[in-house]
């Protein structure tokens, strides 16, 4: 589906989070690295002189393989695609490297080498932590199905084969190959791939069914009806390799800083070594010792490493909980935000009515309470909507009476048994009825209840009350984002005091009944006028206006195709807590990545100041700069575990 949020933030640009550099080379830069570093410690154990060089310098040329390629060759290729000069971090090490070794420090060249690669596999064992919920999903994708030909045989066929219209055969435990309708048959099917949900769904015919679940232990026929690109778990798949790509504003505006940051070091350098020579009479060997130095420590790889490994790690935590968000700059706005709308129905609340509440008159005994409730029960069996579903759960029969029962519009449900005339319908079909009733139905309607009558010989006996209560989670949920100063808001089609009844249960600081699917988004926008930064969370279909609008479009997933497509996260097993769990996520990592800028930033300084004032060796400088790198990457990694709630 086509669609285009107004709300972007560079989320269409293709980003690459590798800091502009590929590192698919195979494992060869990891041989090469193993390799280095054992010249590097043999190198440790030869006495000084050319041998021992030659292992260092042997060393730095193979642990930095896939760096010196990096360095220069990503640097022409950027240049030339950007028109002009554009340096990486690369570049500076292996020029760092190369500088040490032209004064006879080749261990220190070799040092610095092996430890900035070092950090480089670290920095990617980030990124393949992330990755692994991808290879996890692709693992669980169809590859051949049965397709069912005119004359009845089955023929096996890749999934990229097959058409909208063909007929496939399912046996037992097979997965499904693609989206389709069952035609023939029962089953029970494990749709955990699809929405989380551990218990399996029993469907027949004219039911949905989504490629990658597992059918049971019986056999059906079904229909395709999708692509197999456009399938519901192809588009999973697809948002989260969008995750991978799309960075948060702080990545992003880091990334797009590193050749201004890289270019003004190589300028400054030489000035440095220069001023160093001929204006603080340091001598040129001193001065370009320095000049390495500071090429060295002024390198902003721990920078470089603030904001993606944790925003990685962030996002396969929150994969891991089901929690799919389609790139880190939609997860870092998330602890940005000041209002929090909902839709009603199938968000907060379960989506579908139950019984809350009975009454009878009290002069009925026993036995004809037995009586009435068996004839509500036979009555409701033969109609067809959401109450009578609420009422079938409610009740268990005692004895199963087979009546015949006319649904007559403006009436109700009517039915005879034993020569009474039985009717269930709406409080405003019914003319006798007694005052316990009605004041019984005022309380239950002022509490937001759907309420239906039941009468025996044209007499009000009894009552139903109904309602679709809130969501058993979302009560910890609200409380969680009032005590976070965020504002939370119910957007309801239903009445405003079916909505203010709900809202009071669950402590909703705002109601808006009565809205039209087509003014959600309107209303999103006048709270974005208000309060700033706007999450929507809804159920991705009449929602998906709103969900576009708001800054955070967070769809309950259930498998819906729209939710997919408009959303910015989906919470695919519709479990409302890991909402609040994403958010204290994402405050996390706006807390550890502004910890990584900072300690960064402070090290190079600190590092640059020793350096003029002579206190700081080559040495020294790789091991305190590189070593500051690996703890803003650790600091980032520590997103993969579970944060407290």
């Amino acid at each position: 589906m086509a669609h285009k949020h107004s709300h972007e933030h560079g989320h269409d640009h293709n980003h690459d989070h590798n800091h502009g550099h590929d590192h698919n080379h195979g494992n060869l830069p990891v041989i090469m690295f193993f390799i280095g570093l054992g010249f590097f410690i043999g190198a440790l154990f030869l006495q000084a002189g050319m041998l021992q060089n030659t292992f260092y310098f042997v060393a730095m040329l193979a642990s930095g393989y896939h760096i010196i390629i990096e360095g220069f060759g990503s640097t022409i290729t950027e240049t030339r695609r950007l028109k002009k000069f554009a340096p990486n971090i690369h570049i500076l090490m292996t020029l760092a490297a190369f500088g040490a070794s032209l004064i006879g420090n080749f261990e220190e060249g070799a040092l610095l080498i092996v430890i900035f690669a070092a950090a480089h596999f670290l920095e990617d064992y980030a990124e393949n932590r992330s990755k692994r919920e991808i290879t996890n999903l692709l693992k669980m994708n169809p590859t051949e199905a049965r397709r069912m030909l005119q004359d009845g045989t089955i023929e096996v066929v890749a999934v990229d084969e097959l058409k909208v219209g063909d007929q496939l055969q399912v046996l037992n435990g097979d997965q499904i190959a693609t989206d389709g309708v069952i035609i023939s048959g029962v089953a029970t099917i494990d749709e955990s791939s699809i929405n989380g949900e551990s218990i399996p769904r029993e469907k027949t015919t004219g039911d949905t069914v989504f490629g990658s679940t597992i059918n049971g232990n019986s056999t059906f026929i079904m229909e395709v009806t999708k692509d197999s690109s456009e399938t519901v778990f192809a588009k999973i798949v697809e948002l989260v390799n969008q995750s991978q790509s799309n960075l948060s504003k702080t990545a992003t505006k880091i990334k797009e800083l590193e050749p201004i940051y890289v270019t003004i070091v190589l300028i400054i350098v030489p000035i440095f070594i220069l001023l160093g020579t001929f204006v603080l009479g340091w001598g040129w060997d001193t001065s370009f010792y320095r000049g390495m130095v500071f090429l060295t420590v002024a390198s902003p790889c721990a920078l470089a490493a603030a904001a993606i490994p944790a925003t990685l790690s962030a996002i396969s935590n929150l994969a891991k909980r089901g929690v799919l968000f389609k790139g880190g700059s939609f997860l870092s706005n998330l602890s940005e935000v000041k209002a929090v709308a909902f839709d009603k129905t199938g968000t907060l609340t379960a989506g579908k009515p139950v019984v809350t509440d009975i009454y009878f008159t009290e002069d009925i005994d026993q036995e004809t309470m037995t009586l009435y409730e068996d004839v509500i029960v036979a009555m409701e069996k033969t109609a067809n909507h959401p109450l009578a579903n609420a009422i079938l759960n409610y009740y268990s029969a005692t004895f199963d009476y087979e009546l015949e029962v006319e649904n007559v519009i403006g009436k109700g449900l009517i039915a005879r048994h034993e020569g009474i005339h039985y009717r269930i319908g709406k409080p405003e079909t019914f003319d006798n009825v007694p005052d316990a009733i009605e004041d019984h139905n005022d309380r239950y309607s002022n509490d937001g209840k759907t309420v239906v009558y039941f009468s025996a010989d044209d007499l009000v006996v009894g009552m139903i009350a109904m309602m679709d209560v809130p969501n058993e989670k979302s009560v910890a949920v609200i409380k969680y984002l009032r005590s976070q100063g965020i504002h939370t808001v119910m957007i309801t089609g239903d009445s405003e005091l079916t909505g203010q009844a709900v809202g009071r249960q669950i402590g909703i600081d705002e109601v808006i009944g009565n809205v039209l699917p087509e003014n959600k988004s309107a209303i999103v926008e006048a709270l974005q006028a208000k309060y700033g930064v706007v999450a929507m969370l809804g159920d991705g279909v009449n929602d998906a206006p709103a969900l576009v609008k708001a800054d955070i479009g967070v769809a309950m997933g259930d498998g819906t195709d729209i939710a997919i497509d408009v959303a910015d996260a989906v919470l695919m097993q519709n479990d409302m807590t890991n909402f609040a769990y994403a958010h204290r996520v994402s405050k996390r990592l706006d807390k550890i990545v502004m910890q990584n800028i900072w300690f960064s930033m402070l090290v190079v300084l600190t590092l640059v100041l020793l350096n003029i004032f002579g206190k700081m060796t080559l040495p020294l400088g790789v091991l305190v700069h590189e070593g500051s790198t690996l703890v803003v990457i650790f600091n980032g990694l520590r997103l993969l575990a579970n944060t407290k709630e």
